[in-house]
């Protein structure tokens, strides 16, 4: 895939977080809300021409960027997401957590949008 259509697919996972949510599906929200911000991570490390080799390749890249903007919320917007994905699997989280947490990962995903373009 091509950065630009990882940033597409994390818009229409918003859209989708947000039709879950309006369901009542607080898992399968956190999930896609996961995913945005994910795929936010992997479009700007096609554009830097880093590899994308899972997990820790995301987290490395969000951090770095983090430190070279000397940003460090662009990290903890990052971890929120991260948390969210947890969710998913373990369901530790209630529903205003997710809902609390959604506005975390848009913005998230709206500076990273910035950097990629």
């Amino acid at each position: 895939m091509l950065p630009t259509e990882h940033i597409q697919l994390a818009r229409r996972f918003l859209v989708d977080a947000d039709r879950e949510l309006d369901a009542g599906d607080h898992f399968q929200a956190s999930e896609k809300l996961w995913g945005a911000a994910s795929h936010m991570v992997i479009a700007e490390m096609h554009r830097r021409g880093i590899k994308q080799s899972g997990h820790k390749a995301m987290v490395d890249t969000v951090e770095n960027i983090s430190e070279k903007l000397e940003d460090p919320q662009l990290s903890d917007l990052f971890a929120r997401a991260e948390a969210l994905h947890a969710n998913f699997y373990h369901g530790f989280m209630v529903p205003d957590d997710v809902l609390r947490y959604r506005g975390r990962v848009h913005e998230f995903v709206d500076r990273m949008a910035e950097l990629t373009g």
